[in-house]
């Protein structure tokens, strides 16, 4: 006779008991395995590429800025390296020397540097508080102005020290400075946002 399988049962009973085998135990975690919070890797992913202008996918492809902060500063370092060649361009083209073009090059994209940060610290600040978002058209043209009226007022005594002239006739040049770069900072900003997509306060 076989030994009886369940020694605490009567051995018909036993007979009858259902065996239990390995795979109805419950299941157990492995340690290893990541836990994962419902949706966060829909999160993450929508996250990963950033929204450019028009709602498209950022050219990049992924994340690149791990702060607002590092954002701003590639965005106003490139700026200012690109206006200090056209600022010397523009002004030696007026008639001025190339020298004194390009001093007021390197000034003027150090104060602009300096107010570039500032200036755009405050717009995001305003923008998130406002609860406007994809920075249409309008909204581009309102950041381009009032950067470039901040700068007249600090840029045009400066453009007259250095080029020793007036200042009405440093207004001028400045004008015809602001004109372009009314022009290349909106352009810059769409390019900027097309390729690195909105910051966050934007999105």
């Amino acid at each position: 006779m076989p030994a009886n399988p369940r020694p605490d049962l009567p051995a018909d009973l036993s007979a009858d008991a259902p065996a239990q085998s390995p795979a109805a135990a419950p299941d157990e975690a492995s340690p290893d395995a990541p836990v994962r919070a419902p949706g966060e890797r829909g999160r993450r992913a929508a996250t990963d590429v950033p929204t450019a202008p028009g709602g498209r996918r950022a050219l990049v492809g992924r994340r690149v800025f791990s702060s607002p902060m590092q954002r701003r500063v590639v965005y106003a370092v490139v700026f200012e390296a690109l206006a200090i060649g056209f600022t010397t361009l523009i002004l030696a083209a007026l008639g001025n020397s190339a020298g004194s073009s390009a001093v007021v090059g390197v000034v003027s994209s150090v104060v602009a540097l300096l107010w570039n940060m500032l200036f755009n610290t405050m717009f995001e600040w305003w923008e998130r508080r406002s609860g406007h978002t994809g920075r249409p058209l309008w909204m581009r043209l309102l950041h381009t102005f009032l950067f470039e009226a901040g700068l007249v007022v600090v840029l045009v005594p400066a453009v007259a020290l250095i080029l020793q002239v007036g200042l009405w006739e440093a207004f001028l040049y400045e004008l015809a400075l602001i004109i372009f770069f009314l022009i290349y900072n909106a352009v810059y900003a769409w390019c900027f946002d097309r390729v690195f997509g909105l910051p966050d306060s934007a999105q």
